[in-house]
């Protein structure tokens, strides 16, 4: 499929989900991907192999011959990108050491997704889902959205694989920033992303606190009105006021006023607990009048954020999710036409990206080993150096103009000023993002909506690589400073779009935020009830990444051709992704994962467990159970199956301390992990030392902690960049590096730029 890394080859060893799709991620930009399997075929088999593998060449190697590792040292001769998710030193042990391999080509990406990172204790233990999602607090409801009378002492799990899918975007990430640093250096590098530390970024701001006020707890999500409702057909639609002005609007298009207390409308009396309390009630009785694709039809065109409740079977019948390509229909060699996740991200210089099928496991083993022998042994395809050999981070020397609200866009720009652009935040006066979201940045509170503000955004506009808004949808075209304005005037800008809902489809118009990008995708109603899934908000910052992605992925394709683009992503692109182990609709599809806040796993070896202090995780494979009857002291173990293997352990667990259980499970090689609270976690000593929480001076808020990187590149490094500052407090250095210090009075007087009395740093 043409893209914008057509041209480059890349060699993917991983197996089961990160390995494979962040491979998938660059496959469907255009890379050349052969995908190496063992003898016996992927650990990841059947129907889920047909989206994560798609788009690949497919070879068998088997690396513990003479032959197959000859065959996989020529394989990586040849290639620009490796990628590989063993725990740390497999590969090397299989004697394909990819450090030493770069030593003789510099060219080379060498991209490794461990479960933990080489330099973690627990870098033996293999990184399951359920053991990270333990180690990350990644296993209990959203506060308010927990079932009723929930045992808050007993964890949850999702089958969304969600520590391996973030590990595969910030990789993408980082493999396409190192491709840029590439071009200006003529050197690869090392990219590593354990799967563990990527859930540092997934957890962000609910892993962020001033270090004197301590963690704060979970903030209520169901102001205003806003939660799930039950409507007349039995479905349900989940109705947001984030935004305080969509419950008017919507009160409007329902034929509320008049007929409502007013106080149940009043914006500030809403506020008050009792009131929203009423109001709740009030919506509950409104939503039953009608089905709930009406009250999403009502809804949307009044302009506020309401989305049906959809099985990912209805999410991919829509128009709207085929349009954008957040589905995609292959014709697969096994199971026929079936439609599966489509791409996360879009570009408007490859408008129109169709998915190409998976081939089965070593259908080109012949082919791919022929044309190594045509080739002979060579080196990293040459590199073209852009003569920066001192080169610091990827994206030094480049402006970013970050216009991004709420969640998703500033996510986006803060992973690109990690990555080494200097991001000015652009805020509106009366607001502005703070903390977390605001690390590293420049900030400007500019009221765009006036004309001289619209001068100033100019002058921005004139010195920036990157604009990037997720305005309300139209807002930018309203305004006449969206993509087709600065396109005419920077053609060599690349601008990035954020939406809840995509570009180009029926629904573009429609406003959202991470619960109707769950609502309408499936995501919601895998939890049962339904509700938000997740402690974290897993669409708005994954669609953040996504969008640090399509970013990188621009500026890579501007450097060869001089061109900017427009470059998009959008929540429900990002919820149907986390969903694509799963995302297939065909004949004869059955989903089977478990579903509901009440599984604790996938079966008897693979769940949480309760010991007598605390729960843990345990991924013990089928193999493991003769070690399970030495730690346990149950013989029978070893020779269970189904709900009796379950029984036995749970009875043999129940009785044990967690710390030392777990440390005899690791010393015989079966993976566990307990599950560590978020409070914890943020000041674990280890975490701490590897970065991964880091602590900054704030003004007015003084030690804040907060997450730190994620994603470690060996030559360019991501760093965390300076503390947070007050919205706007860089309105002069700013304005002056816009060639405007002298108009700071002037905007101050005719309220366009708030320069005093600034909002706070931290929240």
């Amino acid at each position: 499929m043409p893209g914008p890394l057509t041209g480059l080859r890349v060699i993917d060893f991983g197996q089961y989900v990160a390995g494979p799709l962040a491979a998938v991620l660059l496959a469907d930009q255009g890379a050349d991907v052969v995908h190496v399997d063992p003898p016996g075929g992927p650990r990841l088999a059947g129907v889920p192999d047909a989206f994560f593998n798609r788009g690949k060449r497919r070879i068998i190697l088997d690396l513990k011959t003479a032959a197959g590792l000859a065959a996989a040292h020529r394989l990586v001769a040849s290639a620009d990108i490796v990628i590989e998710n063993f725990r740390p030193g497999v590969l090397a042990r299989l004697g394909l050491d990819l450090d030493a391999i770069r030593a003789t080509h510099p060219g080379l990406i060498a991209c490794s997704m461990p479960g933990f990172g080489a330099d973690d204790p627990r870098a033996g233990t293999r990184g399951y889902e359920g053991v990270i999602a333990a180690a990350t607090a990644n296993c209990e409801p959203r506060t308010g959205e927990e079932p009723p009378g929930w045992d808050w002492t007993r964890p949850t799990y999702s089958a969304l694989p969600l520590a391996s899918s973030f590990a595969a975007y910030l990789a993408a990430v980082g493999i396409v920033m190192a491709l840029v640093a590439r071009r200006r250096t003529g050197r690869g590098q090392r990219v590593e992303v354990p799967l563990f530390d990527a859930m540092f970024t997934l957890i962000g701001h609910s892993g962020a606190y001033a270090d004197d006020r301590g963690l704060h707890p979970p903030r209520p999500i169901h102001v205003r009105g806003s939660g799930a409702f039950r409507c007349q057909d039995g479905r349900y639609v989940q109705f947001d006021t984030s935004s305080p002005r969509h419950l008017p609007w919507f009160a409007r298009a329902a034929g509320l006023l008049g007929r409502w207390d007013t106080e149940l409308l009043d914006l500030a009396a809403t506020a008050r607990p009792e009131v929203n309390e009423r109001l709740h009630a009030r919506l509950r009785e409104e939503f039953l009048t009608r089905t709930a694709a009406d009250w999403e039809a009502i809804g949307n065109a009044a302009g506020a954020a309401i989305g049906f409740i959809r099985t990912p079977a209805e999410w991919i019948g829509t128009e709207h999710a085929r349009q954008i390509g957040a589905v995609a229909q292959v014709a697969d060699p096994e199971l026929g036409p079936l439609w599966c996740a489509g791409l996360p991200v879009a570009l408007s210089e490859f408008p129109v990206p169709r998915p190409v099928p998976r081939r089965l496991p070593g259908a080109d083993t012949d082919d791919v080993l022929a044309e190594l022998g045509q080739q002979g042994d060579r080196p990293v395809p040459e590199i073209t150096a852009g003569g920066e050999p001192d080169l610091d981070q990827p994206l030094a020397g480049m402006r970013v103009l970050d216009l991004g609200l709420a969640l998703a866009g500033p996510t986006c720009g803060r992973i690109l000023a990690e990555f080494g652009a200097e991001v000015v935040k652009v805020g509106n006066p009366v607001a502005g993002v703070s903390g977390y979201l605001n690390r590293g940045k420049e900030s400007l509170l500019l009221d765009i909506t006036k004309l001289p503000g619209q001068e100033v955004y100019w002058r921005l506009v004139d010195d920036a690589d990157v604009v990037l808004e997720n305005f309300s949808p139209g807002t930018a075209e309203r305004l006449a400073i969206g993509y087709d304005e600065v396109h005419a005037r920077r053609p060599d800008v690349v601008y990035t779009s954020i939406s809840c809902y995509g570009l180009g489809g029926p629904w573009t118009h429609w406003r959202g935020w991470e619960r109707q990008g769950q609502a309408v995708t499936g995501i919601m109603e895998r939890t049962g009830l339904p509700s938000v899934l997740g402690p974290y908000n897993i669409v708005d910052i994954g669609t953040g990444i996504l969008g640090a992605f399509v970013t990188a992925l621009a500026l890579y394709h501007r450097q060869s051709t001089g061109r900017g683009q427009l470059a998009s992503a959008s929540l429900a692109q990002t919820a149907t992704y986390h969903q694509a182990a799963f995302m297939f609709d065909f004949p004869g599809y059955l989903a089977t994962e478990p579903r509901g806040y009440l599984a604790l796993g996938e079966g008897p070896l693979q769940r949480y467990y309760r010991a007598a202090d605390r729960w843990f995780f345990l991924a013990a494979r089928p193999q493991d159970r003769g070690a399970l009857a030495d730690v346990t002291g149950r013989p029978d173990v070893a020779e269970l199956t189904g709900e009796k293997l379950e029984a036995a352990l749970e009875t043999a667990f129940a009785t044990a301390d967690t710390g030392p259980l777990v440390e005899r499970l690791t010393a015989v090689g079966v993976a566990a992990h307990v599950v560590v609270p978020i409070a914890e976690l943020m000041t674990d000593g280890l975490v701490r030392s590897r970065g991964l929480s880091v602590t900054q001076q704030v003004t007015g808020a003084g030690s804040c902690t907060m997450p730190g990187i994620s994603v470690r590149l060996s030559d360019t490094p991501a760093r965390v960049g300076r503390a947070p500052r007050r919205p706007g407090e860089d309105a002069k250095a700013v304005l002056a590096g816009a060639g405007l210090a002298d108009q700071l009075e002037a905007l101050e007087r005719g309220w366009v730029v708030r320069a005093t009395d600034l909002p706070a740093a931290w929240p």
